[in-house]
């Protein structure tokens, strides 16, 4: 990190994120989906607004996506509005929208906001607005001939996706998902992305015809095989939990070693992440069901409604009846 640059939002930070999103007609819905929804699933998971998001365009008026679809927006752009994180996002027609107007704002918010950034097109944008220069980068691949012509001061990279300091740029839709993944990673922990990929289902390439998994290990970085093979063992085991030495027998472990791998991959225990993945698809049930409470206890291996609601209770606060009724 260059000295005077401000600290990366990539790093452990328990404070609430204001993020901006410019969404530019033309830009892909999928892109703008895999940029704002992993946010969303990591605040309604915790319970918290640890990402406060909002969508605006150049004009106010709502961007027209590559399907059709408009997106809602809550306003027009200002460069002079404080952020914390600028997430530039388009595609076609791009170049009718670098007037120096834009631009100028775009500088302006960079330089007050801790990142800066494109998704795909938006990519050229801030690099039109200069910010891009002396940095790595990368744009989608039918772009990464041309943008480089266009900007030889960048140094381009046919990666998914590249933070350099203050600067990210996303080559599409699935590396924008992995980008937000990461970020999400990086500031709550590797548990949080887990849980934000499970919502979405998000794995490696996998057949059609296999089972859809409670936890989705997704693209992160870095994750030991063996801790998958056990994650996939609490998966199945829900609702008649194993111990966590026939967790580790089935992996081909120890028990040691299985909880030197949760500690190094995850920060914590094997049995506190059982429980935490047990109590998660109950908190599931409970906001989203109206199943009993007696019901959703034996779904997820509590041995009676009273020692589900304790430690519900323990881990989100308030009982799970209170949570329904609320």
């Amino acid at each position: 990190m260059i000295k005077s640059e401000k600290p990366t939002i990539f790093r452990s930070e328990g404070e609430t994120l204001k993020v901006t999103f410019l969404v530019f007609s033309g830009s892909s819905i999928m892109c703008v989906a895999s940029a704002v929804d992993p946010l969303r699933a990591a605040n309604r998971i915790s319970g918290e607004t640890l990402f406060d998001f909002k969508l605006v365009s150049v004009t106010g008026e709502a961007p027209v996506t590559t399907c059709g679809l408009p997106v809602a927006v809550s306003g027009r752009f200002d460069g002079a509005e404080p952020t914390d994180m600028l997430v530039v996002v388009a595609g076609f027609g791009t170049q009718n929208y670098a007037t120096s107007a834009l631009l100028a704002g775009l500088r302006r918010a960079a330089r007050a906001a801790r990142a800066c950034g494109g998704v795909e097109a938006g990519t050229w944008l801030v690099a039109r607005a200069g910010l891009l220069e002396g940095r790595s980068a990368t744009t989608h691949w039918e772009d990464m001939e041309d943008f480089s012509a266009a900007f030889p001061g960048v140094d381009v990279r046919p990666d998914r996706y590249v933070i350099d300091g203050p600067f990210f740029t996303s080559g599409g839709a699935s590396p924008t998902f992995d980008l937000m993944l990461h970020l999400i990673r990086t500031r709550l922990g590797m548990a949080a992305a887990l849980d934000v990929a499970s919502v979405f289902i998000y794995d490696q390439a996998r057949a059609a015809t296999d089972a859809q998994p409670l936890v989705s290990l997704g693209r992160l970085d870095g994750y030991d095989p063996r801790l998958a093979q056990a994650i996939r063992l609490m998966e199945a085991h829900v609702d008649e939990p194993l111990t966590i030495d026939a967790v580790a027998k089935r992996a081909g472990v120890t028990a040691r070693t299985l909880e030197s791998i949760f500690r190094k991959s995850i920060g914590e225990t094997p049995g506190a992440y059982y429980l935490r993945l047990r109590l998660s698809a109950a908190r599931r049930l409970v906001v989203d069901t109206r199943i009993a409470m007696a019901d959703i206890a034996g779904r997820t291996g509590f041995s009676s409604a009273a020692a589900f609601s304790r430690a519900f209770s323990r881990a989100f606060g308030e009982a799970p009846v209170r949570l329904r009724r609320g």
